[in-house]
């Protein structure tokens, strides 16, 4: 028995008799030892009383600590989170400036003077033949093996097994199944299930809780063996815990796998007449040598479901993640005539298994392209893996790629899944795929070709459904005239071209992407959003951006950073490079009016300019200008130059 005395605290003098096997401290009234001191959690700690009592914190805000011999013991530390307690310890309850201290007295009971019979689990090869020798008890445990097999889960298996301890065992009248926490190491054992006999006999729950025999159950953990325990009032005396519980005698038998004591079958006869004998002591060993196995793998198949779920749940928030980071769970912004044009071609693609190579300059978008043409396809389920070929160098590439055998290389430690194998049933994105060395473009072809790849060092290959996308922002067809590109791989991977039109093109979503792109980071900043002034408008529109959507997004990033307290995004808050275009409406004397007629006022003032620095002299300033003399007369013609 355990008895708590509090030292100091605002429960100070009171004291506390320990009968169950989890016994709970705490602020909160429905902890077993309430504890009144604000520097203590609600559920501050916890003793279990197992073949040792071990005091546990239960992530309590100001800690708990062991004290023995003026050593102090701080749990969570080094120490972990368990301690073992002894007869005189102290425990501390909250920190240094604050703390609860109470007295820890352990009574030990005396219990050698009530053991009738110990089985040691080593001698079950001696006492099997016994119990097969009995037709009876052969039957009996036949039936109880069948249901304990047939049962799933862990409740439902401790259920048969202490349903068919009270069926073999007719003088039981209390089944308790003790288990060892699996998470909290050596002592940590916990009554999980009582089941006592109703009066037809079979078993039920229990009223109330039905404490254990802790002097008995130390000596079935301690010597690995069942343990029958004699008559208590009148045999054993003054044992507390048996006399406690109105035992009249009790078994405790071992579950154990290996080395491992995994818990304790405690079967009591409680105000029945009759004792329990030595016979049902060999029975109950030979089943707990099969219960044993059975809660093992029980507890092992609950774990592993409890873990597929977690990782069911971790894998749809990681994958939601991936698609929000990659934009499939967007909308591609964009309402002109080059987009609707993209983005129908996109739609006859997605659902097919064609390889599909995205062509457009830096900075269009290509991979957010990529991602939707995934996300919007059946393969939606599947990975979508990105690669950049020419981010890494060519023996990395080949293994990152097709993976490798331990051995294969130098560092080669472990066998290693390639990007291939990771998308299986999805999406292969592989950026700058130009920039493939021959060597991969030849293996590549080979996945396009025959759907398998072979993993360095591997003797086979592996069958593999990948749909390829890839991308480029160089022209492939100058690169295979250059011998840099394989012209067999090209035609391969060029079955349905996608192109990407740079924003020069599409001016009519620059605003639309400008005020999508500031909300956005206006948001994460936790700012108002300002719309443009149509200077700003204006001057965004008419800016080429060669660095294209990704400058954009940039230039609204900055924006949002710098803008403060203002009413609109004035011309002012954009970059020098973009107001250029202002300084020259300005220098030419340019009036303001619609797009078309400022582009055109801009443009006579450009051809205009050109003449009067080569002295009227058309063919030097078409020269300058990058066009033929025709196509300077063609446009002096148009904007009524004469």
């Amino acid at each position: 028995m355990v008895r708590l005395r509090v030292r100091t605290g605002a429960s100070a003098g009171r004291s506390f008799e320990l009968l169950g096997q989890v016994v709970s401290i705490g602020r909160a009234p429905t902890n077993d030892v309430v504890i009144d001191d604000v520097h203590v959690s609600a559920e501050h700690a916890r003793i279990v009383l197992g073949p040792a009592v071990m005091l546990e914190d239960l992530g309590s805000t100001n800690g708990t600590s062991l004290v023995r011999a003026g050593q102090r013991t701080t749990l969570g530390e080094a120490a972990g989170l368990m301690a073992a307690l002894e007869d005189g310890d102290l425990i501390e309850l909250g920190g240094r400036d604050a703390v609860t201290v109470i007295d820890v007295a352990l009574i030990d009971d005396e219990i050698a003077a009530r053991v009738v019979a110990v089985r040691r689990i080593d001698d079950l090869g001696r006492i099997t033949p016994g119990v097969e020798d009995n037709p009876r008890s052969l039957s009996a445990l036949y039936e109880a093996q069948k249901k304990i097999g047939g049962a799933s889960g862990l409740t439902e298996t401790l259920a048969a097994v202490a349903d068919a301890v009270l069926g073999l065992v007719q003088r039981a009248t209390h089944v308790t199944i003790v288990l060892r926490e699996v998470e909290k190491g050596e002592g940590a054992y916990v009554p999980v299930m009582t089941r006592v006999r109703a009066v037809h006999g079979s078993g039920v729950a229990p009223a109330g809780p039905v404490p254990i025999t802790r002097s008995i159950f130390r000596k079935v953990v301690g010597e690995r063996a069942a343990v029958l325990a004699a008559d208590a009032p009148r045999d054993v005396g003054q044992s507390e815990s048996l006399l406690g519980a109105s035992i009249r005698s009790t078994i405790g038998v071992p579950l154990w796998k290996g080395d491992d004591i995994l818990g304790v079958l405690q079967v009591d006869n409680r105000d029945a007449p009759g004792m329990l004998h030595q016979d049902d002591v060999e029975v109950l060993t030979v089943l707990a040598a099969n219960a044993s196995l059975a809660v093992a793998g029980a507890r092992l198949i609950d774990r592993l479901v409890a873990a597929e779920e977690r990782l069911h749940k971790e894998n749809t928030f990681l994958k939601d993640r991936e698609q929000n980071r990659q934009g499939g769970a967007r909308p591609i912004l964009g309402q002109s005539s080059a987009m609707s044009a993209l983005l129908t071609q996109l739609e006859k693609v997605v659902d097919t298994r064609v390889t599909v190579l995205i062509e457009g300059e830096t900075g269009t978008g290509k991979e957010l392209i990529a991602s939707a043409l995934h996300y919007r396809s059946r393969r939606r389920e599947k990975l979508f893996v990105t690669q950049n070929c020419a981010a890494m160098p060519e023996n990395l590439l080949e293994s990152e790629l097709f993976g490798h055998r331990r051995g294969s290389f130098t560092g080669a430690t472990e066998d290693k899944k390639g990007l291939f194998e990771l998308a299986d049933g999805g999406t292969l994105f592989l950026d700058e795929v130009t920039e493939m060395p021959l060597v991969l473009q030849a293996k590549l072809l080979r996945v396009l070709q025959e759907g398998e790849v072979r993993p360095l060092g591997a003797t086979s290959p592996k069958h593999v459904s990948v749909r390829i996308v890839a991308a480029s922002n160089r022209n492939l067809e100058k690169e295979v005239s250059a011998g840099r590109f394989r012209e067999d791989l090209y035609y391969r991977l060029k079955v349905f071209p996608l192109r990407v039109p740079p924003l020069r093109e599409r001016r009519d979503d620059v605003l639309l992407l400008a005020q999508a792109f500031l909300s956005s980071y206006a948001k994460e900043l936790g700012k108002a959003v300002p719309p443009f002034s149509q200077q700003a408008a204006e001057l965004l529109v008419a800016y080429d951006w060669p660095g294209n959507v990704r400058e954009l997004q940039n230039e609204m990033q900055r924006i949002a950073i710098e803008t403060s307290g203002q009413d609109f995004v004035i011309a002012e808050s954009l970059s020098a490079r973009i107001r250029r275009v202002e300084t020259l409406i300005d220098r030419g004397g340019i009036a303001k009016g619609t797009l078309k007629e400022m582009m055109e006022s801009v443009e006579k003032y450009l051809l205009l300019e050109a003449l009067r620095e080569h002295g009227q002299n058309k063919t030097s300033a078409a020269k300058a200008l990058g066009i033929t003399r025709e196509g300077l007369h063609k446009k002096l013609r148009q904007l009524g130059i004469s």
